[in-house]
């Protein structure tokens, strides 16, 4: 039998979320719920005791959802610490549009700043997929197109990615590498940039079929442990060495 996963959905829960007035990290967990492979699934928000990531719940969340928009700088450094810790010991990590310029997110990608072009235009955006067989583009066509959405752009200055799994177009002639991989300790990282806080993204069914894919992907991985040092050979080994 499959291990669940638990997932943990945080958003920072302040601004202007006018468009998801139940909050971005509700709506997230209610379309996961339906998924047989998530266990135990919560939501953790900024103004909570450590921001809902107490250290108990970070030691039992397999997969944690990160949106932020407006106040990446009132995360207590404490917390990405710790949130840091888990994902080198193999908690995924799935940053959602704006979260690109949170703490956590530079942090494990090791720059002070992450910047890109933006334009709040309510233009058209077409996400190309870039690599069909890649678990988290199970299911969906060659490319999801979003009515309205904002214009983000390069030059995105991330460093290069493990798989670059998405290709935004926009109408006004911007493209963006918006959906990206990344690996750190035994964590695995994805960045997906649709989801603007203005609009219904995230009542999209493809939007949602590639954050249910990706916390599949992003899932830790059993393995058994790995020791370091030298490991004497056996007598058989030295025996089929030398005399064989």
């Amino acid at each position: 039998m499959l291990k669940k996963i638990n997932v943990t959905v945080w958003n920072e829960a302040a601004g202007n979320q006018a468009a998801y007035p139940e909050g971005i990290h509700t709506v997230i967990a209610n379309f996961l719920k339906g998924n047989e492979a998530i266990g135990i699934l919560r939501t953790a928000t900024l103004n909570q005791p450590y921001h809902g990531l107490t250290p108990e719940v970070l030691e039992d969340t397999d997969v944690l959802i990160w949106w932020g928009h407006s106040f990446h700088d009132k995360v207590e450094d404490e917390i990405v610490e710790q949130v840091r810790r888990r994902i080198l010991k193999g908690m995924g990590l799935i940053v959602l549009h704006s979260g690109h310029a949170s703490k956590i997110f530079k942090t494990m990608l090791g720059t002070d700043t992450l910047q890109l072009r933006w334009r709040e235009a309510d233009e058209l955006e077409r996400v190309w997929v870039i690599e069909h067989n890649h678990p988290i583009t199970v299911g969906l066509g060659e490319y999801i197109e979003i009515p309205k959405s904002e214009t983000y752009g390069e030059f995105f200055n991330i460093p290069v990615p493990d798989e670059l799994i998405f290709i935004s177009w926009f109408e006004g002639g911007e493209v963006l590498r918006s959906g990206c991989t990344f690996k750190r300790g035994n964590g695995k990282i994805f960045y997906f940039a649709p989801g603007h806080e203005t609009h219904r993204i995230y009542d999209m069914p493809p939007i949602q079929q590639v954050i249910k894919n990706a916390v599949k992907w992003a899932a830790p991985t059993e393995y058994s442990h790995v020791s370091s040092g030298h490991h004497p050979e056996s007598p058989e080994s030295i025996y089929k060495k030398n005399c064989v």
